[in-house]
């Protein structure tokens, strides 16, 4: 079963894994328009065909929650409130002002004020979270536990927000709180390989969604994968330009990670079914 609205989409299945896709939009509606410096800028930080990448995830029997909408209208994986999710860090906003590399997003005195950051909120943030919500609640009533597995990517190189060369996999936990240890363990083995690095709450330790839904004594497990860009897709070396990316998908490049992720998924699926001690 499927619920589809202008930028809304869940595909409801009956495994115990969800998958979320918070940032693969790049849907920017004509009223958010006005101010920006370009579109183009607007959809840099994207996470670039995640949504083809995890594809074979419907084979799984897994859940699917993706908005249509970029997160340079509203990023669906902050805290609502406004506050920081990286204290201290360099990081973007829930109505980003500036790219990942710190570009300003919109012309002098043209960012959302807090007015529109309420609409925004209400229109988009509010409904994602309640998706999210029904299909966790609706898989719990089938199984004992369920994944909730948030789906990322960015860029390898991007001095603002970390130094040197982000792993290939960088799995997030909230510092161990938003999943039992046993998941934790699992995911990392599934990504250890010679052809790929990995860490666990390095740099990303699980944005919003992971951390406001991640509640283990309550059966709801959550992970998020954020993905180093070069391990499925073409990633130029450096600083990016409009005119070279994002790199085309290439299914046959993706495909080594691609098989790293199905045995992440196959995982999470093997600790969904087991049974808790």
């Amino acid at each position: 079963m499927s619920e589809t609205s202008a930028w809304l989409t869940v595909e409801q299945r009956d495994a115990p894994l969800i998958l979320s896709l918070p940032h693969t939009g790049i849907d920017i509606p004509s009223q958010y328009r006005e101010g920006l410096v370009s579109l183009d800028l607007a959809r840099k930080d994207a996470d670039w065909w995640i949504d083809k990448l995890y594809i074979f995830a419907r084979d799984l029997g897994a859940t699917f929650v993706h908005t249509a909408i970029s997160r340079t209208v509203i990023d669906v994986n902050r805290d609502p409130s406004g506050a920081s999710l990286y204290p201290g860090q360099a990081t973007t906003e829930l109505c980003p002002a500036t790219t990942f590399d710190g570009e300003p997003l919109y012309r002098s005195r043209r960012a959302p004020d807090a007015a529109a950051i309420v609409e925004r909120r209400e229109l988009y943030f509010e409904p994602y979270h309640a998706a999210l919500a029904r299909e966790i609640a609706r898989l719990r009533r089938r199984h004992e536990r369920v994944v909730l597995y948030d789906c990322h990517s960015i860029r390898s190189v991007i001095p603002r927000l970390f130094e040197g060369t982000l792993p290939n996999f960088n799995i997030g936990t909230n510092a161990g709180a938003s999943c039992a240890p046993q998941l934790t363990a699992t995911v990392e083995a599934a990504c250890r390989s010679d052809q790929f690095t990995s860490v666990v709450n390095g740099r990303f330790k699980g944005g919003w969604i992971t951390r406001s839904f991640g509640a283990p004594d309550k059966g709801v497990h959550a992970v998020q994968m954020e993905l180093a860009c070069r391990g499925y897709m073409r990633e130029a070396p450096g600083a990016v330009s409009e005119r070279d990316w994002p790199a085309p998908w290439d299914e046959a490049y993706a495909l080594p990670i691609q098989k790293s992720l199905r045995g992440v998924l196959e995982a999470c699926l093997a600790f969904a079914h087991a049974k808790s001690q």
